[in-house]
């Protein structure tokens, strides 16, 4: 590489001197002494993070992780990878304090992905997978610091399970559609139940309000005496109307009281 150079935009590159790191040298034109002084590789990067295999990006970077198997809390198998967004804010402790940072990174995602699936249940899992990834996010933030790297986010990308597993969840869920509908009639009877017997309720006590003032009128008009008897002479002829109502329905019978005595004023 030449003596003067110029590093891109958002870039750095690392100076050795005799083997030994020197300095940082960030964007605009360098130069490093002859001989003496030479730029550190990071070709064992491969394309991630870095240019030429000597410029080191500062740019936040996406490294996509290969499909892992992993065991759920409930005993099923499947199989997941994620994507982990990072970017590098110590670039000596990305490339001195540990080896091959962009492989480390995917390791490192993907023994906390298993290991987090492993405490929770494929549902959860399903239905909660932004909470998983801010969990592995919070996990990871530990080793980046000792690596000069942040993580600003994981998602996790795939999951995928057998045949079996899927129509084993869809029987669950058929199941638990049906007793929730089950519960909601069950409540909706209970509900109507309680309405009719408020309903009843209330009528019971308009009626024995109207029953009250009726006799309050009578005794106003005549005395307590009549009053009762006339209140009971009016039940008495209700009930042999119920009893008439309910004994002579479809049929042409009509039932009469033997004994009028009691229907008699004094």
């Amino acid at each position: 590489m030449a003596l003067i150079y110029t590093v891109p935009q958002n870039h750095v590159v690392l100076i050795q001197r005799f083997g030994k790191h020197a300095r940082v040298q960030r964007n605009g034109l360098r130069f490093k002494i002859p001989i003496i002084e030479s730029i550190k590789s990071v070709h064992e990067w491969g394309g991630s993070a870095n240019k030429y295999g000597r410029f080191i990006e500062l740019s936040e970077q996406q490294t996509d992780t290969p499909p892992r198997q992993c065991q759920t809390l409930d005993n099923v198998t499947i199989d997941a990878n994620a994507s982990i967004y990072w970017r590098i804010t110590d670039p000596v402790k990305a490339v001195y304090d540990i080896d091959v940072l962009p492989r480390s990174i995917a390791d490192i995602a993907l023994n906390a992905l298993r290991a987090n699936i492993g405490k929770i249940k494929l549902d959860q899992l399903l239905s909660e997978r932004q909470s998983l990834n801010q969990t592995i996010a919070a996990q990871l933030a530990e080793s980046g610091a000792k690596w000069g790297v942040t993580f600003t986010r994981v998602e996790i990308q795939e999951i995928n399970y057998s045949n079996e597993t899927a129509e084993a969840m869809m029987q669950e869920m058929n199941a638990e559609r049906k007793k929730r509908a089950e519960i909601a009639e069950a409540e909706g009877m209970a509900e109507a139940t309680l309405i009719k017997a408020k309903a009843q309720a209330d009528a019971i006590k308009i009626l024995a309000e109207a029953e009250s003032s009726y006799l309050s009128i009578l005794k106003k008009n005549t005395t307590p005496e009549v009053a009762g008897k006339i209140v009971f002479q009016q039940k008495y002829i209700d009930g042999i109307n119920i009893i008439t109502k309910n004994s002579s329905e479809g049929t042409s019978k009509v039932f009469l009281p033997t004994d009028f005595k009691g229907m008699i004023m004094e």
